[in-house]
């Protein structure tokens, strides 16, 4: 008989993609997958996560509790950044959680729930978890301090209809991690007469020309989502997912334009979204770890 209930759903997405199977070879890419599957099995059982749908590409669990889901999805993710690159690629993991119907039924798994965690899975970026509007309503403070403070925007997630939110990693101050090798503890930025910092309460921070974005910028030549900050194991990361590029100082270093990428930020410098990060412009943004 089938159960109705309503649940907080986690799906992972982890293809052996055929880039991945370009670059490694089909049998490593095929490991490469399993072997981020067991990652995400080991922070779901660790959260008290209840597996559905456990395959080499996909795997589908679900929570009474949408702190316990939002935990399990950012621990997997420290889990999977910690392995090391394959040839310089990394496993494209992506993970959508949704808080609604599923069915029940001992043989297969449906339901509203099921179905809009997998679109959100289906429009993360690589590496990216995403949580709904409706698992955010349900969080508590630890839990809700590893979102995002606003919504995305473009037009896939328009079409979604849901409000949709980034989730960032936990605190990685982890013995077992080098000194050296260890996150600092805020990325300082700087907007005209704005300051604002990437940390362990606000591990996302975003750039863009509309005015939702923590860091508006008013050029023209910004996209309207234009990139994002993300606190990861590795380092505080910005990845561009804009038109024209961002623009990237990193102390006296040369000037680099990342579009569709992603750097990590070490030092001070400057952010241009869409020009120069040399340019005499007001809507330049100044970082630097404090």
């Amino acid at each position: 008989m089938s159960e109705r209930k309503n649940l907080c759903v986690f799906v992972a997405l982890h293809p052996s993609d055929g880039q991945l199977a370009a670059q490694l070879g089909e049998q490593e890419a095929l490991h490469a997958a399993e072997r981020c599957a067991n990652r995400i099995e080991r922070a779901l059982a660790a959260h008290s996560g209840q597996i559905l749908v456990a395959e080499t590409d996909t795997t589908v669990a679900v929570f009474e509790r949408c702190d316990s889901a939002v935990l399990a999805a950012s621990d997997a993710l420290q889990r999977i950044h910690g392995l090391p690159p394959l040839r310089g690629a990394r496993q494209p993991v992506r993970i959508g959680l949704h808080y609604g119907v599923v069915d029940l039924d001992g043989v297969r798994t449906a339901g509203e729930g099921i179905t809009l965690a997998t679109q959100i899975g289906n429009l993360c970026e690589p590496e990216q978890a995403l949580a709904s509007a409706a698992v955010t309503m349900l969080l508590g403070g630890a839990a809700r301090a590893l979102l995002g403070t606003r919504a995305l925007g473009g037009p896939a997630f328009t079409r979604l209809g849901v409000q949709v939110f980034s989730i960032g990693l936990r605190s990685p101050l982890i013995t077992s991690i080098p000194a050296a090798a260890r996150v600092s503890q805020r990325l300082r930025l700087r907007h005209q007469q704005d300051v604002l910092f990437v940390e362990e309460h606000r591990p996302v921070l975003l750039l863009g020309r509309e005015l939702g974005n923590d860091i508006t910028i008013m050029d023209p030549r910004a996209s309207r989502q234009h990139a994002r900050i993300e606190r990861r194991r590795e380092g505080f990361v910005l990845f561009d997912q804009s038109t024209n590029g961002t623009f990237i100082t990193l102390d006296n270093e040369a000037e680099r334009c990342i579009k569709q990428d992603r750097i990590v930020l070490n030092g001070q410098g400057r952010i241009g979204c869409g020009f120069s990060a040399n340019e005499v412009e007001r809507d330049l943004v100044f970082f630097d770890i404090v």
